[in-house]
Formats: C-alpha cells, structure tokens, sequence
C-alpha cells in the first residue's frame, strides 16, 4: 500500500487560510498552525461583531433622537410615547436621520407628539 503524501488538497486548504491571514502579525501571517488559530479567532470576533454592530447604530440613532427632542422641550422616552400616542410608526433610524438633516420636519413630529401627549 503507497503511502498518501499530502498532495493537492492540503496544499489548497494551506493556501487559503494562509490567504485570509494576510496582514496578520508575525507568524499569524506566514505559519499554518498558528494562522488557522487566528482565523478560527477572527471568525468568531467578526460573527459577534455583525450583530453588536447593530446594537451600536441603535444607540447612536436614540441619542441623536434624543439630543434633538431636547431641542424642542422633549425627553426622548416622551418623544416616542407621544409618537406611539399619534400613531405615528417610524423607525429610529429614519428618525435619527430626519433629527440630523430635516430639522423642521423633526419639529413637526415633536409638535404631534405634543399634542399626542396633552
């Protein structure tokens, strides 16, 4: 029985996690044992990071709602009970955007809200 040499798809399954450590550094970069490691590692930071980046643009679309509530007499759990109230459903991101580029329509909102609120 021949001996099974390592041959054509060790070499490719080399290259390629070699590949997707390029610009690692050191020897995370240029040797396979420590690169499949470190590529395994940055998988998984990269697979978590997909879903905290969505928590963060929550964050920052709610404190820029917040900061031009404010702007217009409003906390910003007042704002968005008093939309709840107009039955007015839009999301924190459109709203986040209005709040920076449309300040007038973001006043118009706050002042359904108000009313909402009375």
């Amino acid at each position: 029985m021949p001996r099974v040499k390592g041959g054509t798809v060790t070499h490719a399954r080399r290259k390629r996690v070699l590949k997707l450590a390029k610009g690692y550094r050191g020897g995370k970069s240029r040797l396979f044992k420590t690169a499949k490691d470190q590529v395994m590692k940055s998988q998984v930071y990269a697979f978590r990071d997909r879903r905290n980046n969505k928590g963060n643009f929550r964050k920052l679309w709610i404190a820029r709602i917040n900061a031009a509530a404010r702007l217009n007499d409003l906390s910003y759990s007042q704002f968005m009970h008093g939309l709840k109230l107009a039955n007015i459903d839009m999301n924190r991101k459109m709203l986040a955007d209005l709040a920076v580029s449309d300040t007038e329509a973001f006043k118009a909102l706050t002042d359904e809200a108000k009313k909402a609120l009375k």
